[in-house]
């Protein structure tokens, strides 16, 4: 568990790894991180035997983190490459390595060519996603394929803060775990560290965590916004090939 103080239980604010050879670049932009508190049991329950959850202060966190992706394409791609909207909803884990990392409970996004990421497990969704900057407030709003799960979330960014140590825990990993074919998977990513601000919900409607198992979040969330980072490199992804698969 990591505490206020616990160097060694707190993620890098910069890059852990480089990604030399990106098999995709983009840009996370327009972000906002909305950050719900949990019993690790019930997180727990939810993740694949090799990892556990990570927890701060006691609790399992669970993150919806709606954005734009922009410029997304291969390296070597001329172009400005694709935009579009994504939505995810995410929490922290550890292999049995003890490797820190993201574990998405699901992932919504608006361009079926994300789909291709299904191959090594990643729950992407495809569906309707919209996200609109009016005056000092910025909404995001989407729905699956059906119509069913949904959200709507309205931020009101404020003044820039000099991340915490709870801040930058919350916000900055560099590496995702799935699961398919009976592996665990990695997926390395590098980019700047996020400049975030201070923000208010104005206007909060999901039933994303509910479709993904979850009791309803309990408690006023913990929430950020960040005008985004514009040199993500995300690495090929590939099998983990250490840690004890716990029982």
């Amino acid at each position: 568990m990591a505490r206020e103080g616990d160097s060694s239980r707190v993620v890098a604010y910069g890059a852990e790894q480089r990604v030399r050879v990106p098999a995709l670049r983009a840009g996370w932009r327009t972000q906002a991180f909305v950050h719900w508190a949990y019993p690790p049991q019930a997180v727990q329950a939810l993740l694949p035997g090799e990892l556990v959850v990570d927890e701060y202060d006691g609790a399992a966190w669970v993150g919806l983190t709606p954005f734009e992706m922009t410029g997304v394409r291969p390296p070597g791609v001329p172009g400005a490459g694709l935009t579009f909207a994504e939505t995810n909803l995410r929490t922290y884990v550890r292999n049995g390595d003890g490797q820190d990392g993201l574990w998405f409970l699901s992932i919504e996004v608006g361009c079926p060519l994300m789909l291709a990421a299904r191959a090594v497990g990643a729950p992407y969704h495809p569906g309707r996603l919209g996200l609109w900057v009016s005056g000092d407030t910025v909404s995001y709003a989407g729905s699956r394929r059906g119509g069913r799960p949904s959200y709507r979330l309205v931020v009101r960014p404020g003044d820039p803060v000099r991340p915490t140590e709870r801040d930058v825990w919350l916000t900055s990993r560099w590496r995702s775990y799935t699961r398919r074919f009976g592996r665990l998977w990695e997926t390395p990513v590098e980019h700047e560290p996020w400049p975030l601000a201070a923000a208010t919900v104005d206007v909060l409607e999901e039933t994303l965590t509910a479709a993904a198992g979850l009791p309803s979040p309990a408690g006023e969330p913990v929430v950020h916004f960040s005008e985004g980072v514009r040199h993500v490199r995300l690495g090929a992804s590939r099998p983990v090939r250490t840690g004890p698969r716990r029982s």
